[in-house]
C-alpha cells in the first residue's frame, strides 16, 4: 500500500500538470476577468469553480473504481486488468512523449481537441456569479474526460484493490493534488503576483516541457506496474 500510495501520487501529479487542464482554467480566468476586471469575482468564481472540479472528479472516481471492481467480480482477471492498466500508462507516455517531439495543438488523448475549444471559452465567458461558476465547473468536466482522464483510469484501477469506502481518503488525496494548482493560479491572479495574460504565456511557452514531464511519469508509472505483474509470475 506504501507502493501504491506513490503511484497515485504520481497519477494525481500527472494529472494536474496536464496541459488540457491548465487551458481549460486558464480560460476559465478570462472569462471571469471579462465580468469583473477588479477581480473581486476571481477569488470566489475561482474557488466555486474549482471546487465543482473537485466534487465531479470525486464522483467519477468512486464510479470508475467500482467499475474496475464489477468487471474484476464478473471475470476474475485481476492480472489481466493490470498489465491493461499497465500498458495505457506506456501508451499515455509516448503520446506525451510525440507531443514533445512533435507538437500539435488539441493531440489525441493530451489536450482538448480543437474543436472544442471555441465552444469552452464562449460558456467560460458567460460566468456571471460563483453559482454560474459552479455549475460551468461541473459541466466542463466532460470536456476535460477526454484528456484527463488516463492517469485517473489507472490510479482508479489500483484502487479497485480496495473496498469502495476505504478508497475515499486516496481519492481526496488525489483530487486535492489535482486542484491545487488551479487554487494557487486563482490565488495568484487575485493578489496581484500574475496577470491571466501571465500564467497563459506560461503555459503556452512550457507546453513541451509539461508533455515531457507528464511522459516520463506515466512511462515510469507503466513500466512500474508491468514490472510487479511479471514478478508475480
Amino acid at each position: 500500500m506504501d507502493l501504491g500510495l506513490y503511484r497515485i501520487f504520481l497519477l494525481a501529479l500527472a494529472d494536474t500538470i496536464n496541459p488540457c487542464a491548465l487551458a481549460v482554467f486558464i480560460l476559465f480566468l478570462v472569462g471571469i476577468a471579462s465580468v469583473d476586471t477588479r477581480g473581486k469575482k476571481v477569488l470566489r468564481s475561482g474557488a466555486s469553480f474549482v471546487s465543482a472540479v473537485f466534487i465531479c472528479y470525486f464522483i467519477y472516481g468512486l464510479i470508475i473504481i467500482k467499475f474496475w471492481q464489477l468487471v474484476q467480480l464478473l471475470t476474475q482477471v485481476r492480472l489481466t486488468i493490470y498489465i491493461i492498466l499497465g500498458f495505457v500508462a506506456l501508451a499515455l507516455g509516448f503520446l506525451h512523449l510525440k507531443d514533445f517531439f512533435w507538437y500539435k495543438s488539441g493531440g489525441f488523448a493530451t489536450e482538448m481537441p480543437t474543436g472544442w475549444r471555441v465552444k469552452v471559452k464562449k460558456m467560460m465567458l458567460g460566468i456571471a456569479s460563483p453559482k454560474g461558476a459552479f455549475a460551468i465547473g461541473a459541466f466542463v468536466t466532460l470536456f476535460l474526460m477526454p484528456c484527463t482522464m488516463g492517469p485517473y483510469l489507472i490510479a482508479g484501477g489500483i484502487l479497485s484493490v480496495l473496498a469502495l469506502v476505504k478508497t475515499i481518503p486516496w481519492l481526496i488525496v488525489y483530487n486535492i493534488i489535482f486542484i491545487l494548482p488551479l487554487y494557487c493560479i486563482v490565488l495568484a491572479v487575485y493578489f496581484g503576483f500574475k496577470k491571466i495574460e501571465d500564467v497563459a504565456g506560461w503555459k503556452d511557452r512550457n507546453i513541451k516541457r509539461l508533455h515531457l514531464i507528464v511522459a516520463i511519469i506515466m512511462l515510469f508509472i507503466g513500466a512500474w506496474i508491468l514490472r510487479d505483474v511479471f514478478f508475480i509470475f
